[in-house]
């Protein structure tokens, strides 16, 4: 094939077919070929010059290879070919490997134009239903085929709902040899929109006989007016995409996709016939059963008794292969409902303001200044005791008077704060928490300190007052799961629908992703996993928007059930179950589609008016409409009020009761040292304890 091939979205196919006669002579077969070869070369011609042609494909068998000649080629406007010269003896439902290479090929490089000449019309038949079934021949392109009564028959019916941009060539002999009387060709198509009933009646759309007599448009768009056909809809209920409502005893069923859909059938001039699978509350979307058929949602779209289906499908491989899907109109965060839990760390509300370091930041400040504040002091009152020494000096030579150190009560004002280290460190502390000193210090370095400290704990309090306010008003913080990290390490079950949704999992390149395989599950029903949630063993994998309406749902059934109970977090302490939380993090984003049946044509233009219904805003809209009663429900984002309850000073208590607890290991140790050791010095006299201390504070 030529390298230049130009990709396209264009999808039409020309099927020409020329009924093999048995009978016919082979003077008579050799002027079939010419005048099929005419016929073509002006079907190519007019396709070419319209624009409409990318690439084109021959299929043809050795019968008819003759009307490919070198008068075609030379008679027809260059375009990127690929032939296909078909045995008479290939079974074309299992091609062979050349056969399939070039059509698979084709497809790639978007032909939009097959030429299928074959005398075999069973042999044409099992092409069509191999293409039909692994995609090998894209049925949105135009074909042109040799009419063949067997192409007709009730069993090929569904072909012809999926390849509509067909032209059939009937051949029509001149049974009276004369000049005017020509042969000609009958042009024509299937009866689509029209469904087929029974026998399949084909629409003529031109004649030929020599040059076309009526002109007109042999592969006009049949998609955009279908006439007011009805439609089979397959639906099944899931938030948002279809909501289903009871009134008056009738199912209303409303969403996103339904809003859709009814706008598809304004602009394509279609019927909706809604109707819902057998058991599609067990089946649902649908899983293969033994004899390889499908079951719900899905076996009605592979079977081909829904055109069109609804119930949130994911634009995944795995749909893909049973069924076409629309361009995604949305993408939905997939995630997990999990459990969680009230966390009461009421008795450590004094530290909570401040994190791990900075607390260690404040300890290190408070010891590093109270050294400080001790080093200054000692230095200035070493300071004043050497001038004490040297002025007095001279005056007490004479007198043989010997000069010691200054005495407690001589020491200058404000430095016996922190002459020593003990009372260094308490009055550094007392700053910390604003209490003001009793007595300035002496020395301006101690006095510069103390006014940058005194701005540094002004500070750090306030900062302290204003976190601790936050956490006394809020409510109490609950341990939830929000990464896949934390869902593999908190060791509970997992679970979703469907084993699709397990080998998902199972082949994700990610090692969280392999664990949460090992330990998954399959669950049929969603309220019974809420329900395991609940009790803190489960976790529930779905759309995020269908997990709130699940957490919703449970939320209001309590309350029905329990209407004495105002509080459900109350409720659910008295049970011993916890709150459904959706996991924050995405596990992934997955688009969302409209489904329809194998190689519909619908598809294309279906596209463009999603497309359209995007760009202006409609899916949000819609979306917002088909949540807002849950949202509204939802009681879990209550106002937040500035209620301090006794729950939340049991900080206090503790504190006091830490303070109580040193203060009695306190004074058990001076007991202790009283009677174990001060008593039984030799030096002590219970009738004279000062004269005791005095000479103990000499000997230090």
């Amino acid at each position: 094939m030529a390298g230049n091939v130009v990709k396209t979205v264009l999808t039409a196919v020309v099927i020409i077919g020329v009924q093999a006669d048995v009978g016919v002579s082979i003077n008579s077969l050799i002027q079939i070929r010419k005048d099929l070869e005419s016929v073509l070369i002006d079907l190519l011609n007019d396709l070419v010059r319209k624009d409409d042609v990318t690439c084109l494909v021959i299929i043809c068998d050795a019968v008819y290879l003759n009307v490919f000649g070198g008068d075609f080629f030379r008679s027809t406007f260059a375009v990127p070919l690929v032939m296909i010269l078909v045995e008479e003896n290939e079974d074309l439902l299992s091609p062979n490997y050349d056969t399939l290479e070039t059509l698979w090929q084709a497809r790639t490089d978007g032909c939009n134009l097959y030429i299928i000449i074959m005398a075999n019309g069973l042999q044409l038949t099992r092409l069509l239903k191999f293409g039909d079934r692994y995609r090998i021949l894209d049925t949105r392109a135009k074909f042109i085929m040799l009419h063949d009564i067997r192409l007709f028959h009730s069993s090929l019916h569904y072909i012809w709902k999926r390849i509509v941009n067909v032209v059939f060539l009937k051949y029509h002999r001149n049974m009276i040899r004369s000049a005017k009387n020509k042969p000609w060709f009958d042009l024509l198509t299937v009866p689509f929109p029209n469904p087929i009933k029974g026998v399949f009646i084909s629409r003529r759309v031109d004649t030929w006989s020599g040059k076309f007599h009526y002109k007109r448009d042999l592969f006009a768009d049949k998609t955009g007016n279908l006439n007011g056909e009805v439609l089979n809809v397959v639906y099944f209920e899931h938030l948002p995409s279809v909501v289903v409502r009871k009134f008056n005893g009738t199912n209303e069923v409303g969403g996103v996709e339904i809003e859709i859909l009814n706008t598809l059938a304004k602009k394509m001039n279609f019927v909706p016939k809604l109707y819902q699978p057998i058991n599609s509350h067990i089946h649902k979307w649908g899983e293969r059963c033994s004899n390889g058929s499908f079951s719900g949602l899905l076996g009605e779209v592979d079977s081909g008794r829904a055109d069109v289906a609804l119930g949130n499908l994911q634009y995944t491989p795995y749909h893909l292969e049973l069924s076409d899907l629309s361009n995604p109109y949305t993408s939905q965060c997939w995630t997990f409902l999990t459990p969680e839990a009230l966390t009461d760390n009421s008795w450590k509300t004094l530290i909570l303001p401040f994190n791990l370091y900075m607390w260690i930041a404040v300890l290190l400040v408070l010891l590093v200044t109270g050294l400080i504040f001790y080093g200054l002091a000692n230095y200035y009152i070493n300071l004043l005791n050497y001038k004490n020494l040297k002025n007095e000096k001279h005056y007490n030579f004479k007198s043989n008077k010997k000069v010691g150190k200054l005495s407690e009560d001589a020491k200058p004002v404000g430095l016996y704060l922190f002459g020593e280290i003990t009372n260094s460190i308490l009055y550094t502390y007392g700053m910390l928490l604003v209490v003001s000193l009793p007595k300035l210090p002496t020395g301006w370095s101690i006095r510069l300190l103390t006014g940058w400290y005194w701005l540094y704990c002004i500070l750090l309090v306030v900062s302290y007052r204003a976190s601790m306010t936050a956490i006394l008003a809020n409510p109490e913080p609950r341990v939830t799961i929000d990464t896949l990290k934390e869902l593999v390490n908190s060791k509970i079950a997992c679970g979703g629908w469907g084993l699709q949704t397990k080998k998902f999992f199972e082949g994700s390149l990610d090692e969280m992703g392999q664990k949460i395989a090992e330990r998954f599950e399959n669950v049929d029903n969603p309220e019974k996993a809420a329900e395991k949630i609940a009790k803190g063993v489960f976790a529930y994998y779905d759309c995020s928007d269908f997990l709130k309406y699940l957490s919703v749902k449970r939320k209001i059934d309590m309350k029905l059930n329990n209407s004495s109970t105002k509080d459900v977090d109350e409720f659910n302490d008295k049970r011993g179950e916890r709150n459904l939380h959706i996991m924050s993090d995405c596990v992934v984003n997955i688009p969302i589609s409209i489904g329809f049946h194998k190689n519909t044509p619908l598809k294309p233009l279906a596209d463009v008016y999603i497309r359209r219904i995007i760009e202006v805003g409609l899916v949000g809209k819609w979306r917002n409409d088909a949540m807002y009663k849950i949202r509204a429900m939802d009681t879990t984002e209550q106002e937040v009020k500035a209620l301090i309850n006794l729950k939340k000073l049991y900080c206090a208590f503790v504190a006091l009761a830490i303070g109580y607890l040193l203060s009695f290991l306190c004074l058990f140790g001076e007991y202790i040292h009283w009677n174990f050791i001060v008593k039984r010095d030799p030096s002590f006299d219970k009738y004279a304890v000062d004269i005791y201390y005095l000479n103990k504070n000499k000997k230090t």
